[in-house]
């Protein structure tokens, strides 16, 4: 990549303020004070400098990439969020473009050609040498989300016959075009997985044994098109640093890096925390996303909820004349419909997390139901009988009784409903998130009016 075009003198010329001690990039650029910009970017790190770029608008954002130098533009390029790489690369053209996407490493690559449309995609891949474009080819056959697609291929491998001094040998030689030198696979002949060694191990190991001495048990490995999720959560459960990705007929086609399981743990924690929380999840800084984007990712559940929920006005009809009679029972409904909504909530989001890590299975559907039924009831006991001294502070006995008896199997119907909807929507193919906090509150207002009205009217006599 061509080094970025140094401003002009005048559009660098510092205004008043611009170099104040905690002025951001983003408040820089915007004042016009390039100088004081490069400055900035050049003397912070990149994780700092990638988070004032996330945070700017596209036409910023790319005024703010370019003052960088051209080592630390790649850096930053590739932890950069979709909307942000996407601006940066519509305005570069011929030469420079063609260097930049070369020289980006081919899973950062390929996973950014997936966020790209299709026109900006296509430019990517036609500026890229026939080899580099060869291997993101390959990487892009592999399914969406899965390790083929956040591997890196460029590794150093190592045949199991070596001597340790040879290995040694070939890592120094292979060493500067790898991602990553700290894992190296051993394979036989036909490039079949049979095992991994570390460098640490090969280092320090006597230089006339061979590789296949050095190997220990039977190495863990994720196939290409499995989930990159499932294989991040293995490499944290189990600490591993690089796990080896293979293809379908066992042959090495590269490894899945720490950095790149953090991410992928870190996108699946941020698309499971919105949509637990009824909003459709979005890729991109929060501070740069318009409002109108915002907006628009709650809308569609809001209206869908807000649908279901006017079943709770149709239950509220149907025993109008209860009310009418006992209008005490109307004092009780936002307590009963929201502490069931809460409890089925705590319950949603403890399994969904539990299947995330892989601690709760679909087979374990029963001993869930149970688990959470008899927590549900736990509570609704504890909580019913503090309902019912409440009561008593605003109305009778019999209501106050009535209260206590319904708060207990909303608490019971809230756990039982939290704790298995995720469980059954993974059985089916269903994101567990999507039928989590906002679904699960859904329903259980539903059928915790009806509960209540049910209660109500066999304990007064309705």
């Amino acid at each position: 990549m061509t080094p970025p075009t140094a401003p002009t003198a005048s559009a660098a010329a510092t205004p008043p303020g611009g170099g104040k001690p905690g002025t951001s990039l983003r408040d820089l650029i915007e004042q016009g004070a390039f100088a004081t910009a490069q400055d900035w970017a050049r003397e912070r790190q990149v994780w700092e400098v990638v988070d004032e770029i996330d945070r700017m608008r596209p036409v910023d954002a790319v005024a703010a990439f370019r003052l960088l130098d051209a080592d630390r533009a790649f850096d930053v390029f590739e932890d950069l969020e979709p909307a942000g790489q996407r601006a940066i690369l519509e305005v570069m053209r011929g030469a420079e473009f063609s260097a930049f996407v070369d020289s980006l490493d081919p899973d950062d690559r390929a996973r950014m050609l997936g966020e790209l449309p299709a026109k900006v995609a296509r430019r990517v891949l036609a500026g890229l040498s026939p080899q580099e474009r060869a291997l993101t080819a390959t990487m892009l056959g592999y399914p969406e989300n899965s390790a083929g697609r956040f591997m890196t291929p460029e590794v150093v491998v190592l045949r199991e016959h070596l001597s340790v001094a040879a290995a040694l040998a070939h890592v120094r030689e292979r060493g500067a075009d790898a991602e990553t030198i700290y894992t190296l696979p051993i394979v036989d002949t036909q490039r079949h997985l049979t095992g991994v060694v570390e460098l640490r191990d090969l280092v320090l190991a006597d230089a006339a044994s061979t590789v296949a001495d050095l190997v220990g048990d039977a190495p863990r490995f994720v196939r290409a098109t499995e989930s990159a999720e499932r294989a991040a959560r293995l490499m944290a459960d189990e600490n591993i640093l690089d796990l080896p990705v293979i293809d379908a007929e066992g042959r090495l086609v590269g490894l899945l890096t720490f950095d790149d399981a953090d991410e992928v743990i870190e996108d699946a924690d941020s698309e499971d925390a919105s949509r637990q929380g009824g909003a459709k999840h979005w890729d991109g800084h929060y501070m740069a996303v318009s409002v109108l984007q915002l907006a628009r990712t709650r809308a569609v559940w809001l209206v869908l909820l807000l649908i279901v929920s006017l079943l709770t006005v149709t239950v509220a009809h149907h025993f109008e004349d209860a009310l009418e009679e006992v209008a005490a029972l109307a004092l009780f409904i936002p307590l009963l419909v929201g502490t069931g909504g809460k409890v089925g909530t705590q319950a949603s989001s403890a399994c969904v997390r539990a299947l995330a890590i892989g601690e709760v299975r679909p087979s374990d559907l029963a001993r869930v139901a149970v688990r959470e039924a008899a927590s549900g009831l736990l509570l609704g006991t504890g909580l019913g009988v503090l309902a019912v001294v409440a009561g008593l502070l605003f109305t009778g006995l019999d209501v106050a009784t009535a209260v206590g008896l319904s708060l207990l199997l909303i608490c019971l119907l809230g756990a039982l409903v939290g704790g298995i909807s995720p469980l059954v929507a993974r059985k089916v193919g269903i994101d567990p998130a999507l039928v989590s906090a906002p679904v699960v509150t859904t329903v259980v207002d539903v059928l915790g009016l009806v509960i209540y009205f049910l209660v109500a009217s066999a304990v007064l006599g309705l």
